[in-house]
């Protein structure tokens, strides 16, 4: 039996205002006109085109925009006639973002990125009465905060890796040291998917410290540090819709975090990925997810945190058993764009079954489809990047069946899609095998160039690889 919310440490889930989760929220979200729903989604990344097309397929939805979106969402058709309309809003620009929803009242905002999530846009909305999913910036914390969420695995029993916090770099360095240099540094905050470091040695490790701890490459998100000791296993991608009571967990997926071929070079946001993985059956992922997320959830009610959204772990398959990485609380990048395609429901209708409390009641549906996605980033990610180079081959690679493009770092220039950012497309196939899925978005990446465009020729081979045993 989960224990009920008791005061500690960790804090309890309140608003902005210092409310539990606005009760005139759920009563707004129960009196929506299904036939017209206004839909407003925060982001413009792969992760948030993926989202806005997910949504257009729903007939509840009249009208969809994207704030401030990318050349792939604006223009992406609504089943029901129409299309959404990008709004020229920063995703962290919480005032204009209010100001929007005062003005043309959206029936559901829907949040992609952390940074948006981690300044409380949700509370935000939450004290106006407005209808939106993602988790409040209390709950947030999981993946704001790596110190936050590392200590909170620790307190309540969820499985990890042997880790300790730092803000000294003497003590950082000698904790390295025990853990014979080898072993992960990672910034306290939010640093765009890039702010870990594996240090393969000492002399790794302590540059690692010294960038972080002492010439702060992240800024503020890096003045505490987490080091953890490095895990051996296979990496794999959770995620779990919650309600703050209930859990509809995913399919298995897996990232492909490094930059290069063969898991080489520095981390990034994400260079591909694919789902459903070939090494786990259905009932040992289940046995998994819930060996860490039913101590997690528990954990949450005894610290009074109210999560209602998507929690992500990052957890690696070790010969001692799962143990969790890190956490994120909100739509992987790109996992995303690999779970939509095979979702059968309608996202419209989870989403408000999340807000009000009600998720045991949608059990997701899942395609047998193989999903693989493939990142084109510009040249130099995941450090500094050249915009505006134009993209050939986008209505070319449309035409295919089983293929859609999700647009990321991208925007409109004289009517011709450019670059805008470091992760541009993620290319996303569907088939009846991973083989299969694998080389449609291959052969869908052939189409498709823009000057110094680089990818991953290695997404899924992890999967492909794999030889079950009888």
């Amino acid at each position: 039996m989960v224990p009920g919310p008791s005061r500690s440490r960790f804090g309890r889930g309140t608003d902005i205002g210092g409310n539990r989760r606005g009760l005139d929220c759920r009563r707004n979200a129960d009196a929506i006109d299904f036939g017209q729903m206004k839909l407003l989604v925060i982001g413009g990344g792969g992760r948030e085109h993926a989202l806005v097309w997910k949504l257009a397929q729903s007939p509840r939805v009249s009208r969809l925009w994207c704030a401030p979106g990318n050349a792939g969402t604006q223009g992406e058709p609504l089943v029901r006639g129409g299309a959404a309309e990008n709004v020229t809003i920063g995703a962290e620009d919480i005032g204009s973002l209010l100001g929007f929803a005062r003005e043309h009242r959206p029936d559901l905002t829907v949040v992609g990125p952390d940074g948006a999530l981690a300044l409380g846009v949700v509370d935000a909305f939450q004290a106006e009465g407005f209808p939106i999913w993602g988790p409040r910036m209390n709950a947030a914390r999981f993946e704001s905060s790596k110190v936050f969420s590392q200590e909170f695995m620790r307190h309540h029993g969820i499985p990890t890796a042997r880790s300790g916090v730092f803000t000294d770099p003497a003590a950082a360095r000698l904790f390295a040291h025990q853990l014979g240099g080898r072993c992960v540094v990672k910034a306290d905050g939010l640093a765009l998917g890039k702010g870990v470091i594996m240090a393969r040695d000492l002399s790794e490790a302590e540059t690692a410290i010294q960038r972080m701890l002492v010439d702060r490459m992240f800024g503020d998100a890096s003045r505490e540090v987490v080091i953890q000791e490095w895990l051996e296993g296979t990496e794999i991608s959770l995620h779990a819709l919650c309600d703050g009571s209930h859990l509809q967990i995913l399919p298995s997926s897996q990232d492909h975090k490094r930059v290069g071929d063969g898991d080489q070079g520095p981390n990034t946001g994400g260079m591909g990925t694919y789902s459903p993985t070939p090494f786990l059956s259905s009932g040992e992922w289940e046995m998994m997810a819930h060996a860490v997320l039913d101590p997690w959830l528990a954990g949450c009610h005894a610290e009074g945190i109210d999560f209602q959204g998507l929690i992500y772990p990052g957890v690696m398959l070790t010969a001692n058993g799962p143990r969790v990485l890190e956490f994120n609380a909100r739509w992987g990048d790109p996992e995303t764009q690999v779970y939509l395609p095979r979702l059968e429901n309608d996202l419209v209708e989870v989403f408000l079954a999340c807000i009000n409390g009600k998720l045991d009641q949608h059990p997701l549906r899942w395609s047998p489809l193989h999903t693989v996605c493939v990142v084109l980033a510009s040249h130099g990610y995941p450090g500094a990047v050249e915009r505006g180079k134009v993209i050939h081959g986008l209505a070319d690679v449309e035409l295919l069946p089983q293929v859609k493009v999700f647009h990321a770092g991208s925007a409109r220039l004289d009517e011709e899609a450019v670059t805008s950012g470091g992760r541009v497309l993620g290319v996303t196939a569907w088939d009846t095998s991973l083989s299969a899925a694998r080389d449609r978005a291959y052969a869908a990446v052939d189409r498709l160039c823009f000057e110094g465009m680089q990818f991953r020729r290695d997404i899924a081979a992890k999967g492909l690889a794999f030889v079950p045993t009888l």
